[in-house]
């Protein structure tokens, strides 16, 4: 019976309770592809689910981590073999079903996509559900006529995970990237990531007109609120904004000005993708989306780091992506 390490959340008074436990295999959820856990990651859900905000998680013992990377250790299903590379986000993974925050993971077959060619298991771990949603971002402003000579490219939440895979994919493709922070000590490191201007959120002037100066071509949004309806009111004609966060707001307050004089196109980005969508966008951002600088967004901890790590971010001390290494 193999046994694993585990970071387990159990229902708290006030808030999960998060351990390290030891496990095994047999304790793990009903799928047909046991996988050997190489690397998972940290995202704002995790951290969202661990602190028991907006109570994502709603069934207790459960292991977090929305995505993880490794290779097949038993299948029940013929499209898969042991020693597969194999990458899985989505699907209720972390909330609904244990997830990657261990050693071990089992799920459906469904759920489990090979890894594509181009990428090791750390690099898609880097990746992971917020370097798709920022694949699945640009596919999807693309596929909506955006391209390097339309204009500049406006991401928003700068330092996060999807912004800075955003920020480094779009200035591989040739765009002119504009990054908004609220972190003046972060500048260098969107530089870096290929940002050739630098705003600092709270010298934006944000007005409050229903059109603006048109200054971007599209626009990269995890903040959601106030600045999504700036974005929306200062897009160029045709411009073209994602939208897949809301750190700043759920709210919307905006009017129909935009979209009826100058075509701006807002579109929703849900990263749990249909298993054929999520091949094709994966097979462009580990080949002419690929990221030059995953080591450099990239922060490796262990198991035991997880539970400051998780906090930092809730405290937005965090940047890029924060990677748990797994395997012995």
């Amino acid at each position: 019976m193999t046994g694993f390490t585990a970071f387990r959340l159990y229902e708290g008074t006030e808030r999960p309770d998060g351990r390290l436990v030891d496990m095994t295999v047999d304790e793990l959820p009903p799928g047909e592809v046991t996988i050997r856990v190489a690397y998972s990651s940290i995202n704002y859900k995790d951290a969202l689910a661990a602190a028991g905000i907006n109570r994502i998680v709603r069934t207790f013992p459960r292991i977090g981590g929305i995505d993880f990377t490794g290779a097949v250790a038993d299948s029940r299903d013929e499209r898969f073999r042991e020693g597969d590379e194999v990458i899985v986000h989505g699907f209720g993974i972390g909330v609904d079903h244990d997830g990657g925050h261990a050693q071990y993971a089992r799920v459906p077959g469904d759920w489990v996509m090979r890894l594509p060619r181009g990428l090791d298991l750390r690099e898609a771990a880097t990746l992971g559900a917020a370097g798709y949603t920022a694949g699945l971002s640009l596919h999807l402003m693309e596929l909506n006529g955006l391209a390097p000579g339309r204009g500049p490219v406006v991401v928003t939440g700068a330092t996060g995970g999807v912004a800075s895979v955003a920020i480094d994919m779009l200035a591989q493709r040739g765009y002119r990237v504009t990054a908004i922070t609220g972190k003046a000590t972060e500048q260098q490191y969107l530089r870096d990531l290929g940002a050739s201007t630098i705003l600092l959120r709270g010298e934006v002037e944000m007005g409050g007109r229903p059109l603006e100066k048109g200054l971007w071509a599209g626009a990269v949004d995890s903040v959601g609120g106030d600045t999504l309806a700036w974005l929306i009111r200062t897009m160029q004609p045709e411009g073209v904004i994602t939208s897949f966060g809301n750190a700043g707001g759920a709210d919307l307050n905006t009017t129909v000005m935009p979209f009826i004089l100058r075509g701006v196109r807002l579109i929703g980005v849900n990263a749990n993708s249909p298993m054929p969508l999520r091949e094709a966008v994966w097979a462009k951002i580990a080949g002419p989306y690929r990221p030059r600088h995953l080591r450099e967004i990239a922060r490796v901890i262990t198991l035991r780091e997880l539970p400051v790590a998780m906090t930092r971010m809730l405290r937005g001390e965090s940047r890029g992506r924060t990677v748990i290494r797994l395997a012995d």
